[in-house]
C-alpha cells in the first residue's frame, strides 16, 4: 500500500467485488489520506448479514466461527483460490517449522473451524500420517489416544494442550517431539512450562497465528525471536483510538494489528482490523529478505470483551510462571474482580500466593492501574488440586480468560 497505483488497484479491486465499500469514506481517498478501516462495525453493517450475496454462490466454502455483537454467527466465505492459498501458505508455515527432521507421523487435536477442517490435508501433503482427535471425546479420551498413537507432532490449541498437560500423569509417554499451536496467545513462560511438562525444549514448541478471515498470519521464529508475517500480507498498526470506539489509549510499543492481504478474494481484506494488540511492530531482515514483524501478541480489544482490553493473558502467565512452574492458569473477570485460579497447584502457601499476588499487581501496569483507580476491585490468586474438566467440556476452546 506504499505504492500509490497498487494502493488505487487494491481499493478498486475490493469495490468491485464489494460495492458497498464505495459507499464508506475516503475509500477513494488520495495519499497522505489513509484508506478506511475494515473494522467490526462495518463488517456487522455488510458482510456478516442474512442478505450477504456472497451466500447465494454454491461455488464458495463458508466457515462460520462465533457470533458478532448482534448475537448472529460470524459466516466467513472462501473462493477455491482463497482456499487453495490458504492450504499453500499453511503448508509452507508448517514446512518452515519442521524443517528437515524427518517427522513422519502427526496428531491434529483442535475444536472447530478452518484450521481443524485443514490440517490433515496439510499434513499428509508433507508427507506425514496423520490422526485426528475429536473434541467432542473427554480429556481423559485425549490422553490415551496420544499414548497409544504417539505422533511426533502435536497441532492444537494453548488450552487444550493445558488440559491434556492437566490429565497426564506422564506427559512424556506422548513422545512428541515437536508442538504447534494456534488459536490463542502462548506467552514465553507457558511455553517453556509446556515444553518441561514434554520433556522437549522450548524451541520444540512453535507458535502460529491466524484468524478465519485472513488465514495463516504469522509465525513464530526462534532464530529472531518475533513472529514473522507469512507471504502476501501487509500488516500497519494503529492506536486504539483510531477505531472509532471509546477504547483508552495503548502503553508504548503496543498497537492493534491491521492488515491487508493480497490474496484474498471472498472477504474485504484491505486494512483488516484484527483487534488483536501486538508489541514492536517492525519490519527486519530475516534470511536477507525484509519482513514484518512483530514481539509478541499481548491481548485482544473489542466492544464485547468488558475488561478485556485491559488484561492480557500474555502478561498474567508470565508473571504466574516466575513463581510457580506446574501450574495450569485460567483467569475469571466477575464483574470489577479478577480471580486467578492455579489448577494443580494445591501445595502452594498462602505467602507464595501472596507473591503472585504482588506480581501481577507490580509488574503489570494496567491491572495496578485498575485496582487504583477502582475499575477492579482487586487480585485473588487460588491454588486448586486439579482442574475439573467436565465443567468445561461443552465450551470447545475453554479460553483461558473468562467472563462471568
Amino acid at each position: 500500500m506504499s505504492e500509490p497505483t497498487g494502493r488505487k488497484a487494491l481499493a478498486e479491486r475490493t469495490a468491485q467485488r464489494f460495492p458497498w465499500y464505495r459507499g464508506l469514506p475516503g475509500w477513494d481517498a488520495a495519499p497522505p489520506e489513509p484508506l478506511p478501516l475494515i473494522t467490526a462495525s462495518v463488517l456487522e453493517a455488510f458482510y456478516y448479514t442474512g442478505d450477504n450475496p456472497l451466500a447465494l454462490r454454491s461455488d464458495l466454502y463458508c466457515y462460520r466461527t462465533s457470533g458478532t455483537s448482534s448475537g448472529l454467527r460470524k459466516t466467513i466465505y472462501y473462493t477455491e483460490r482463497d482456499e487453495a492459498e490458504y492450504l499453500r501458505i499453511k503448508q509452507d508455515v508448517f514446512r518452515d517449522i519442521l524443517g528437515d527432521r524427518g517427522y513422519r507421523t502427526a496428531a491434529s487435536d483442535m475444536g472447530t473451524g478452518h484450521a481443524e477442517a485443514t490440517a490433515s490435508s496439510v499434513f499428509r501433503s508433507l508427507g506425514m500420517a496423520v490422526d485426528t482427535l475429536s473434541y467432542r471425546e473427554p480429556i481423559e479420551r485425549h490422553v490415551e489416544q496420544l499414548e497409544r498413537i504417539r505422533p511426533e507432532v502435536l497441532y492444537t490449541m494453548p488450552s487444550i494442550l493445558d488440559r491434556i498437560l492437566l490429565a497426564a500423569d506422564d506427559p512424556q509417554s506422548f513422545g512428541i517431539r515437536q508442538v504447534i499451536l494456534v488459536g490463542e496467545i502462548a506467552a514465553p513462560g507457558w511455553i517453556r512450562h509446556a515444553a518441561g511438562r514434554l520433556g522437549i525444549g522450548p524451541d520444540a514448541i512453535a507458535d502460529t497465528y491466524g484468524s478465519i478471515e485472513i488465514g495463516t498470519i504469522a509465525y513464530y521464529d526462534n532464530r529472531y525471536g518475533r513472529y514473522l508475517l507469512t507471504e502476501g500480507l501487509e500488516a500497519e498498526g494503529v492506536g486504539a483510538e483510531a477505531l472509532g470506539e471509546a477504547y483508552e489509549q495503548l502503553p508504548a510499543g503496543e498497537q492493534v494489528l491491521v492488515l491487508t492481504s493480497a490474496v484474498r478474494e471472498a472477504f474485504p481484506a484491505l486494512r483488516y482490523v484484527t483487534y488483536d494488540v501486538v508489541r514492536d511492530l517492525r519490519p527486519i531482515f530475516a534470511d536477507g529478505v525484509r519482513r514484518q514483524s512483530f514481539h509478541s501478541i499481548v491481548k485482544r480489544i473489542g466492544p464485547d470483551l468488558k475488561h478485556g482490553e485491559k488484561i492480557s493473558i500474555y502478561d498474567i502467565e508470565n508473571a504466574v510462571y516466575r513463581h510457580i512452574r506446574d501450574a495450569g492458569v485460567r483467569v475469571n473477570v466477575a464483574g470489577n474482580a479478577l480471580r486467578v485460579h492455579l489448577h494443580g497447584a494445591s501445595n502452594a502457601d498462602q505467602a507464595l500466593l501472596d507473591r503472585v499476588r504482588a506480581e501481577l499487581q507490580d509488574r503489570i501496569p494496567e491491572i495496578g492501574a485498575m485496582i487504583r483507580g477502582g475499575m477492579l476491585a482487586g487480585i485473588e490468586v487460588v491454588a486448586e488440586a486439579g482442574y475439573d474438566d467436565e465443567q468445561s467440556r461443552g465450551a470447545v476452546k475453554n479460553k483461558k480468560i473468562f467472563y462471568t
